[in-house]
């Protein structure tokens, strides 16, 4: 059974967008999915970007554009201008580590969750109430993210540092070994790939 690691930060638009579609393709050809949250503004320097408050004009321009495109096309609400972002993303991402390691809740629906709160319905995923709200609505004791905190701040760093060991360098990204697939436009290259069509 092929397994796809899912490299994702838990504000990125990106993400948001992604929506569930990477589970339904993992569903369709019986994939594993392992997600790997991590600090998407902590990469990009790390591997040759620029985080957005550095960017080029011509770049926030167009990155502005594409993601209004895309949720149109897609069919889904995104606020351009979400009241909080750029957000502290460690919160969530703990949360969703410690909910992977306990397990018994819907973890992708957690992860869908986050950025859907950024984007979609204006929440600071920041605040530890939101975060506790999120969790539960999930099916996860709204406390785990407090009793693992310390696993969870180890695993998020050490996310990091094995995404740029295995060449990820923007998220959301998809690696089905060393086949890597980076933006949530290439998921249906990730489902031909699945498919052994490329």
């Amino acid at each position: 059974m092929a397994q796809i690691d899912y490299y994702f930060a838990v504000m990125s638009p990106f993400c948001y967008l992604a929506g569930d579609r990477l589970e339904r393709i993992a569903a369709t050809h019986g994939a594993s999915v392992r997600y790997v949250p991590l600090d998407g503004p902590a990469l990009f320097p790390r591997t040759g970007g620029q985080v957005l408050a550095e960017r080029h004009p011509a770049r926030k321009a167009y990155r502005l554009q594409e993601l209004r495109r895309q949720a149109a096309k897609l069919g889904v609400r995104l606020d351009l201008q979400a009241p909080y972002f750029p957000v502290n993303g460690a919160p969530a991402a703990y949360a969703v580590i410690a909910a992977q390691k306990v397990g018994g809740g819907d973890l992708a629906g957690l992860v869908q969750a986050f950025p859907r709160a950024v984007w979609a319905e204006g929440r600071n995923i920041a605040e530890e109430e939101v975060v506790r709200e999120i969790l539960a609505a999930h099916g996860f004791d709204p406390a785990i993210a407090d009793r693992h905190m310390l696993m969870a701040a180890e695993t998020y760093m050490a996310n990091l540092e094995e995404a740029v060991a295995r060449g990820v360098f923007g998220v959301p990204s998809y690696l089905v070994g060393e086949e890597l697939f980076w933006g949530q436009d290439r998921l249906e290259d990730l489902d031909l790939h699945l498919a052994g069509k490329i």
